[in-house]
């Protein structure tokens, strides 16, 4: 059954390469939400003041992949302990956030966050934000398949290879387990 998930791990650009290598992902699409400004353009999210995250919806089989295993492979491949920032990103715009859509999905991802916890050194902390799925904004048309398209360009190169690689090491670990829990 078709499913969907909204997550902000900062650069939409990533997070995208990231969940489109995962079996049983039938679309991942960058853009905005949790913002107050409709139909906000690229500039105005990166200028800060509308609210807006990057992020990704996510739309999936849960009989092949299960959110929950969505859920760890999101949190393994950004840093959830830094409030907005990652890397060099650095504005509300690259937030780690959840945006759930039913109530599930807030309670798988409190079971995540918990599952997580004991791995984390004893002064830091989740701040991934949980929120209610909000309007999603599809990006602009040259935000699609970014590192797909420009895998030589620095930032490609530099930040979201390294990205792509950890995540394929989870989802190895992750098919070794099942992917469906």
């Amino acid at each position: 059954m078709l499913n969907k998930a909204t997550f902000a791990g900062g650069c939409f650009w990533c997070t995208e390469a990231v969940f489109r290598q995962v079996p049983g992902v039938k679309s991942v699409t960058p853009g905005y939400t949790g913002g107050v400004t409709a139909n906000p353009a690229y500039e105005q999210v990166c200028s800060g003041r509308t609210g807006h995250a990057e992020a990704v919806e996510i739309e999936f089989d849960d009989e092949v992949v299960s959110y929950e295993n969505l859920l760890r492979l999101f949190f393994a491949t950004h840093d959830p302990t830094t409030p907005n920032r990652q890397g060099h990103d650095v504005g509300t715009q690259y937030r780690s956030a959840v945006f759930w859509h039913f109530p599930e999905q807030e309670a798988a991802l409190a079971r995540i966050i918990d599952e997580l916890r004991p791995t984390l050194p004893p002064d830091v902390q989740i701040v991934t934000q949980s929120q209610p799925a909000a309007t999603f904004y599809p990006a602009e048309t040259e935000h699609h398949r970014y590192y797909e398209l420009n895998p030589y360009a620095p930032y490609c190169r530099a930040v979201i290879a390294g990205k792509v690689m950890k995540g394929e090491q989870v989802l190895t670990a992750l098919q070794q387990r099942g992917l469906t829990d």
